[in-house]
């Protein structure tokens, strides 16, 4: 990493909310595994995704006090998933300070949704690491504020996989059947395609994502529209 981008840190710490006083281990946090003979982040990420989902849930616990189990779920998926922790990782601006392999940076691996989002969690899992939870929650809190402010429990919508299910399941028909028919791309930026076998429709629904799940909710979405159902 240049002197340039060392010396942009503390813009990019106020930006976080936190300043790193191990520099190696934010570093850490910000390689990826395409680098190779380096220590990357997917262990960070694994940290920090788990001390996101704890921090986050608690305090929708707080917030909405008289919220059921399954809307605290519903409501934590909105601000955990991967699209939010890419925004916030664009937000932070994190594309221009990640350690990629050569590869990786000439495909556009700073500017990947999944990349990003993942570097959000591990530069969590540093925090907590350095700072411990207390501190980590702080800057966790800081960093979704916006988001946790917005939310409400009127017009909580299910996911198309959940509401397609439940849809079938209160009429007595069989669950959806999801099958993966391709899959293409790089090991760390696949794309899925899958078909979704309904009993009631005459031909299987398809779906393509980054993930598996992304797929398969395309293909909810979609099935739900041919069957009328808003």
């Amino acid at each position: 990493m240049n002197n340039r981008k060392i010396r942009n840190y503390p813009k990019l710490f106020k930006r976080i909310g936190y300043h790193f006083s191990d520099i190696e281990l934010f570093e850490h946090a910000l390689t990826h595994r395409s680098v190779s003979g380096s220590h990357n982040n997917e262990r960070l990420e694994f940290l920090g995704d788990s001390i996101l989902g704890m921090i986050i849930a608690e305090e929708l616990y707080q917030r909405f006090e008289t919220a059921k189990e399954g809307e605290l779920t519903r409501l934590r998926s909105r601000i955990v998933r991967g699209k939010t922790l890419a925004e916030i990782g664009k937000e932070l601006e994190l594309g221009e300070f990640l350690k990629l392999g050569g590869g990786e940076l000439k495909s556009g691996g700073h500017r990947r949704e999944s990349t990003l989002s993942d570097t959000v969690e591990s530069i969590i899992g540093a925090i907590y690491l350095e700072a411990g939870l207390d501190t980590c929650r702080t800057v966790v809190l800081g960093l979704f504020e916006s988001r946790l402010n917005a939310l409400d429990l009127t017009n909580l919508q299910k996911d198309p996989k959940t509401r397609l299910q439940e849809f079938l399941q209160s009429r007595k028909q069989p669950v959806p059947d999801y099958q993966i028919i391709a899959t293409s791309g790089e090991a760390h930026a696949q794309t899925f395609e899958i078909e979704c076998q309904i009993d009631t429709l005459p031909k299987k629904i398809k779906g393509i994502g980054s993930s598996r799940r992304a797929a398969e909710q395309q293909a909810a979405a979609k099935a739900l529209a041919k069957l009328g159902v808003e």
